[in-house]
């Protein structure tokens, strides 16, 4: 009897562990959920109800006690938290913006300077003190000139230029990058261009970190070429704007851009590297060996040599959320813990929320944590254990073993992964299985140390050949994402996934990593309906920018026809992007149910009977015919002020209409119109001063 009733209490307490261990992770994700349900509901009156909401979900919870009662108090308080907390950081980080564009003399110093060499600009930004202007603003001038000053120009130095400021890029389309919102937060209030010469008033004299970047930046890209050199410095310095532009696009395309970002995976192989250096370097000291733990230092090396790397490369959200999970791995063997756990991964999500509860909007914040999510669901899970857990056997079938398991779970990563590429990039690599299985190895375990260990020869005058060896592999590194970008149907295209898609893929794809009893198959059914709903978004008939100016005429073959024949990279590749269109749009005035003159254009819209109308020039044109070719058309779009009279039979869009609506996709089969205004609704950073 005694027997029993220890066993039934120890089931007991054992059942209750399990359900709190479960309960912490679920507690993060009420957290993030209040900050995204912030994001979404945009309104001030709205994030009153929903905290009042939350204040009666707690109340119920007391009220009910027990399991359940614990439940929903905790879900109530994480929404409740998260929703406070990102409508405080939203106040706490307000600065003064532009409300207009303007040409101004500006004095400022540099808190930073960013070579981007794809763009062939230089990008400063300044601390300004001038009246009228924000405190903090971006200015970028052309690479040629920035290299003509020298070392003088940069952090630390006082410059004088004049520049076309405007304020910070709002969101383009409904769904596209808020640019917007990372200005907000990062307390940009104003971005440009320099025009003419820029005077050094106070030359930079760089200590520290700032001029340890620039000496390496300079003596990696001395080593090796062009190329291979802007990897190589992404790789030490997290600089990625020495990049060219071909290779960037190439590692987009296969699958292989998040081995640009320094994130977990660069953290795991320094601290790995000098772990191992450490460990093998004093175990050859026999005194050592006997005498200390060799495993505890080693990882105390490795620990240090994470944290150094990531204030090397500039204290990146990305790299120290990275960090912190090393040092909570390392911290968990040392204590005897599981090294990676749902927990251990909650804990790291949460400190970035509690800190930057703005992250939660990035890709790279969710990128990152869902793909370790599914790591550690994968490698959980009893099937995968029972496939690919080690075991006495010979050296072949211990190698295919590994293999099996590297390519699972890349499999369920990129598959994982996919949602939030489609959702925000509109495009995700279906071949990236197959390059990442070759290309994570290649740059973890051969390019990585092969540069750190150049790096530290160079000290002796004796990293010539690992230098070479190094060019070779990232040689390699670049030879396959080219072939795999290059490769036919390379990538899958979405125009846009709806919120409520996207939001009910993760919420299940949460449900079925976070639990893990049968109730995790129930996760199954929202991504069920997300998916079909992805598949079924109408594509657009229309796009038309903020400003006017670009408008786009997409086919029913999916084809954008750009208004303008001279649009500018970005605008052409948001057209595509937005159209999933994978090439180069062709010009408006070549489409065979267009009529295009030096002025406007006149556009039968595919698939309906509606008629477009866009002006195209700033030539003053005939009222009396304006307002003629106005009524006779369904829509009509300029980015000038229309006369009263000149109104379309569905929609007229002139620079006042465009001004309040912003950007717009226009779905003229189902008479649908969608705003940036209304995707932005009252959002701090949508329009006007803080």
């Amino acid at each position: 009897m005694h027997w029993q009733a220890g066993a039934f209490f120890a089931s007991a307490e054992n059942r209750l562990e399990v359900e709190r261990s479960q309960l912490a992770p679920w507690a993060v994700v009420a957290l993030g959920g209040g900050i995204a349900a912030w994001l979404v509901l945009a309104d001030p009156l709205a994030w009153a109800a929903m905290l009042l909401c939350c204040a009666g979900l707690v109340a119920a919870g007391l009220v009910v006690r027990g399991r359940t009662g614990q439940v929903i108090a905790t879900a109530g308080a994480g929404l409740a938290l998260g929703c406070a907390l990102i409508w405080w950081r939203s106040g706490e980080v307000a600065a003064p913006r532009l409300d207009r564009p303007l040409i101004a003399a500006i004095e400022g110093k540099v808190l930073k300077a960013e070579r981007l060499v794809a763009r062939g600009n230089l990008r400063l930004t300044l601390a300004v003190a001038s009246p009228g202007l924000p405190p903090r603003i971006r200015v970028s001038l052309p690479l040629p000139d920035a290299e003509a000053l020298g070392p003088t120009l940069g952090v630390g130095a006082v410059v004088r230029l004049r520049a076309r400021l405007a304020p910070p890029m709002p969101m383009a389309l409904p769904g596209t990058h808020d640019f917007a919102r990372d200005a907000w937060f990062m307390g940009f209030g104003a971005t440009g261009k320099a025009l003419g010469k820029v005077t050094v008033v106070t030359p930079a004299h760089e200590t520290g970190l700032d001029r340890i970047r620039r000496d390496l930046d300079t003596h990696i890209r001395g080593q090796l070429g062009a190329s291979a050199g802007g990897i190589a410095t992404a790789l030490v310095t997290g600089d990625q704007g020495s990049v060219l532009e071909a290779d960037a696009e190439a590692m987009r395309r296969s699958g292989l851009a998040h081995l640009l970002s320094v994130s977990g995976l660069h953290i795991a192989a320094a601290v790995g590297f000098f772990y191992l250096l450490v460990l093998r370097s004093l175990a050859l000291v026999p005194t050592l060996a006997l005498r200390w733990n060799l495993v505890a230092i080693g990882f105390a090396a490795g620990a240090l040599a994470g944290v150094a790397y990531t204030v090397l490369t500039g204290l990146q959200v990305p790299t120290v959320r990275s960090c912190v999970a090393a040092l909570l791995v390392l911290a968990g063997i040392l204590l005897g813990r599981e090294a990676m756990s749902i927990r251990l991964l909650a804990t790291g999500a949460l400190l970035v929320l509690l800190i930057r509860p703005e992250a939660i909007a990035g890709a790279s914040f969710q990128l990152s944590f869902a793909a370790v999510l599914t790591l550690v669901t994968v490698y959980g899970s009893a099937r995968f254990k029972r496939l690919f857990e080690r075991r006495e056997e010979g050296r072949a079938a211990a190698t295919l073993r590994s293999l099996g398991a590297m390519t699972a779970t890349s499999l369920a990563i990129e598959v994982a992964l996919m949602p939030f590429a489609l959702y925000h990039f509109h495009r995700a690599g279906l071949y990236g299985v197959a390059a990442n299985l070759v290309a994570i190895p290649l740059t973890t375990f051969v390019i990585m140390p092969l540069e750190a260990s150049a790096l530290l020869l160079d000290t002796l005058g004796l990293g010539a050949p690992l230098w070479a060896l190094t060019d070779w592999s990232i040689g390699l590194l670049l030879h396959i994402a080219h072939s795999v970008a290059d490769t036919p149907g390379a990538s899958a295209i979405l125009p846009a996934m709806p919120r409520t898609a996207f939001g009910l893929i993760i919420g299940g794809g949460l449900w079925f990593c976070l639990w893990n009893s049968a109730w995790r198959r129930w996760g199954l059914a929202p991504i069920a309906v997300g998916i079909p709903l992805t598949l079924a978004e109408p594509l657009p008939d229309v796009l038309v920018t903020g400003d006017g100016k670009h408008l786009a005429v997409i086919d029913e073959a999916g084809t954008p026809w750009l208004l303008r024949d001279r649009a500018g990279d970005f605008v052409r590749d948001l057209m595509a992007e937005n159209a999933g269109f994978d090439g180069d749009p062709p010009p408006l005035a070549a489409y065979r149910r267009a009529r295009c003159s030096a002025d406007s254009c006149v556009a039968d819209l595919g698939g309906t009977r509606r008629t477009l109308l866009a002006l195209r020039s700033t030539q003053r044109l005939d009222w009396r015919e304006l307002i003629r070719a106005c009524a006779a058309a369904d829509i009509v779009v300029a980015d000038r002020r229309l006369p009263r009279a000149c109104r379309a039979r569905w929609l007229t869009l002139d620079a006042p209409r465009l001004r309040q609506s912003g950007g717009l996709v226009i779905d003229a089969r189902r008479g649908r119109v969608a705003s940036v205004a209304e995707r932005l609704g009252r959002l701090p950073w949508a329009g006007g001063r803080p």
